[in-house]
């Protein structure tokens, strides 16, 4: 792989970490970078899953220094998500993703809308509907499943249901998100390293901007707050939702 090509990885793992790290979806331009190398779909997603991990892990780290992995039941949600993320990623091959494919642009949709149209959002700290416990075990094998098995707009399913379910303001929310996130990375890179799914040189390319643009990304969320994740987390889902449907369009 050319040195301008590692070149151009490197700042795309940057500008990915930086927007994952405040509201998810860095995959929106990890991934399409990966592709555009013309490496295998199967190893760009397996590369992606690794340098995501990476920065991922960065974001982590900064959030738990600022104290916003605290969480109740959050630990649990991790170790949920983790195997899930593994069965999730050994289903691909057994299940059909073309359900999956037209039914999620519309729920990151509804996700935009809502997210839109409630102004205050995830800006305070809000009422718990769910325990703790159940919420971990829901949506750490519901979600850890999906981002094994598929996965694009994970980060804004868990954002919203921490929020609505659990009371979180923003800036708590992120830092569960990411941990979960992390946990089921992991879980569904265990699979494709397993499967030698890894471009390893294209991926310490990007995990070198991973880590420079999480660290950057997550040093504004502890600043700056729900203040600065809202419209981050609202033009992700939007950008995410019309890419997904322009895909399921052109498939």
């Amino acid at each position: 792989m050319p040195p301008w090509t590692l070149g151009l990885l490197f700042l795309a793992g940057f500008a990915g970490g930086f927007i994952d790290a405040i509201a998810g979806g860095g995959g929106l331009i990890t991934l399409p970078a990966l592709l555009a190398t013309g490496m295998p779909p199967q190893i760009a997603l397996g590369t992606n899953k690794l340098q995501s991990a990476c920065g991922t892990a960065t974001a982590v780290w900064r959030y738990a220094k600022a104290g916003l992995m605290k969480t109740p039941g959050m630990g649990r949600a991790v170790g949920f998500a983790f195997f899930a993320s593994i069965a999730g990623a050994q289903a691909v091959s057994v299940l059909g993703k073309d359900l999956l494919q037209q039914l999620i642009p519309w729920l990151l949709a509804a996700v935009a809308v809502y997210t839109a149209l409630n102004r205050r959002f995830g800006i305070e700290t809000g009422k718990q509907k769910m325990s703790p416990l159940v919420f971990a075990v829901v949506f750490g094998i519901a979600l850890g499943f999906y981002d094994g098995f598929f996965g694009p707009g994970t980060g804004s399913f868990w954002t919203l249901a921490v929020v609505a379910l659990l009371g979180l303001e923003l800036r708590a929310a992120t830092g569960y998100t990411k941990a979960a996130n992390l946990a089921s990375n992991l879980g569904s890179l265990v699979i494709f390293l397993a499967y030698g799914s890894v471009h390893f040189v294209a991926a310490g390319a990007m995990i070198g901007g991973q880590l420079l643009g999480a660290r950057l990304g997550s040093g504004l969320v502890v600043r700056k707050g729900a203040g600065l994740i809202r419209p981050v987390f609202l033009a992700v889902v939007f950008a995410l939702t019309a890419k997904l449907l322009w895909d399921a369009w052109q498939g």
